[in-house]
Parts: structure tokens; sequence; C-alpha cells
């Protein structure tokens, strides 16, 4: 397979991650804004500072307004971030890849594209419409990613696609629990109820999933073990590093070179910190400095991959 057709198949997947997982994180911070007795007196800041890359000023003029905020998350393409514009990148490269792709994948994402960029769109995610928006344009995700796996065939291109999508799901869990555990300054010892984890759990859609597996109270360490280390959480890093290690086998099985088998010692050293690591050790400092310094060298392992297969320089 030609490396451009393997580079855009791969942020073909990652784009369409990543919108799912903005619009999860969207539509969980707007439900709640309008939950007082949950979200108290929660702004957008947070969702600006990490998705829309705004200065302290610009944060500071949308934080309180709840329409200007989803517009900038979703729709301005002057933030290269948002809903709009990843969309419109995703469209890009399946275009690019029409003859490696199924017709139904690319009806897919194309349907997405005129969706959210439609003007009825636009006029009910700044309205009252705007939750029944969000839930219609997430419908549009959950039916590429089924499309995606039941007419795609298990090739050297679907490895590709599933190393894209895993490396974007291991940032965004990183990222959203690292975010969240800074709040509370990371520290663990200091006794939470499960309300103040509520925020994280539905944006990575584990909720429900926490409400029926965990059953004592120390709702800190559950919620670090699920975000983490639950292999059987869709959205925990571990999870996400299983599959992405069960692709890149596939791939290197296929491209095999000596820097291909370094690549997975590289990753093999990366998912064995989290494979055999325990929940207690990580408190205060040393969960700060698991999540700056893991996030740093999957950066790094990305980097190495796309040098690797995409012919980066």
């Amino acid at each position: 397979m030609l490396s451009r057709i393997a580079d855009a198949l791969f942020w073909l997947n990652r784009y369409m991650e990543r919108a799912d997982g903005l619009l999860r994180v969207v539509y969980t911070h707007y439900t709640l804004t309008l939950d007082k007795d949950v979200g108290g007196d929660l702004n957008w800041r947070p969702l600006l500072e990490l998705f829309a890359g705004d200065g302290t000023e610009s944060v500071a003029l949308l934080e309180n307004n709840t329409a200007e905020s989803i517009r900038r998350l979703l729709l301005d393409t002057t933030n290269s971030n948002s809903l709009k514009v990843i969309v419109t990148k995703a469209r890009e490269n399946a275009r690019g890849v029409q003859d490696h792709i199924t017709k139904e994948v690319w009806e897919a994402v194309n349907g997405m594209y005129h969706l959210v960029g439609s003007k009825d769109m636009e006029n009910r995610l700044m309205g009252s419409g705007a939750l029944g928006a969000m839930e219609q344009l997430s419908q549009y995700c959950v039916i590429y990613t089924g499309i995606t796996d039941i007419t795609m065939p298990r090739g050297v291109g679907w490895y590709f696609m599933n190393l894209g999508k895993y490396v974007e799901r291991s940032f965004e869990t990183l990222l959203l629990a690292e975010s969240q555990f800074r709040l509370l300054a990371n520290q663990m010892e200091e006794a939470k109820d499960i309300v103040n984890w509520k925020y994280l759990l539905l944006a990575l859609s584990g909720y429900e999933l926490h409400l029926k597996t965990y059953r004592s109270a120390h709702y800190n360490l559950n919620v670090l073990h699920q975000v983490l280390l639950n292999e059987d959480f869709p959205h925990s890093l571990l999870y996400s590093l299983t599959r992405l290690e069960r692709h890149l086998k596939s791939v290197i099985k296929q491209n095999h070179t000596k820097d291909n088998e370094g690549l997975m010692r590289f990753f093999g050293r990366l998912i064995s910190r989290v494979r055999y690591m325990e929940t207690e050790e990580l408190r205060g400092q040393a969960l700060e400095e698991f999540f700056v310094t893991f996030r740093m060298d999957l950066f790094q392992f990305n980097k190495h991959l796309n040098q690797l297969f995409f012919s980066y320089a």
C-alpha cells in the first residue's frame, strides 16, 4: 500500500474518532450546565481551553455564553479543532482514498459533512434544539463506526484505520482524565462523591458501566482504574493500547523491517507501563507526572509511526 493511502486511512479514522469524542464532551458539558445541582457554576472555560486554543481574553468573553461557546467548538472554521473543520478534513481524506474504502463508508462521512455544514444544523445548535442537534450528529458518528466495522475488508487498510482510531482515543482519554484529576489537585486521598466524577465518566461513555461494575465507595481509585486499566471499558487507556498493539503487529507483519521491530519494542515498553501499573501508587505528584510523561511518550510513538509508514520528515 502506498504511504499516502495509508496516511489518509489513518487520519480518516482519527478525525472521525476525534469528532465523536468532541461531540460527547460538548453534549455532556451542555447537559450538566442545565443541571445546577450537578454543574453548579460550571462554565465553558475548560472546553474552550482544551479544544479551541483560545487565549485568556477570548475565553473570558465566551466562557459564560453557551450559544457562542457551542458555535466556537462545533462550527467555527477559524478553530482548527472545531467539529466542522474536523469532519471536513475527514471527508478530504476519504475522498482521496475512495478506491480503498467501501461506498457505505464514504456515504457516512459525506452525509455527516453535509449535515454539520447545513444552515438548519447551525440554527438548531444556536437555539433551543441544541441537544437534539448534537444527538443527531453523534448518531452519525455511531453510524460511521458501525458501517466501517461491517463493510471494510480486513486488510492492511483496515489496520491503518484502526491505528488512527486508537491513537486518537488514547490521547482523548489521557487528556480528559488529566484535566479532571488536575481540577481535584490529584489528591487521591481526599474523599470524593461519585458526582464529582460524573463529568469525566459521561464524557467517556462510562458512567453507567461504573455504577454497574464498581461496588465500593472508593470513587477516586475506582474511577482511576476504570479510565486507565479496565480492559472491558472501550474508552480506557489499556483497552485502546491493547487494540493498538494488535493492529500494529498486523501492520508490521506485512512490513517487516528492523526499524519496524524497534517501533514494536518501543510500544511494548509503553503498554507495559500501563498493563502492570498499580493505581494505588498514583497519588499526588506521581499521578500528575504519569499523565505528562505518558502523553509525551505516546506522542513520540505516534511520531515514529508517522515517520516509518507515512514518510513524514
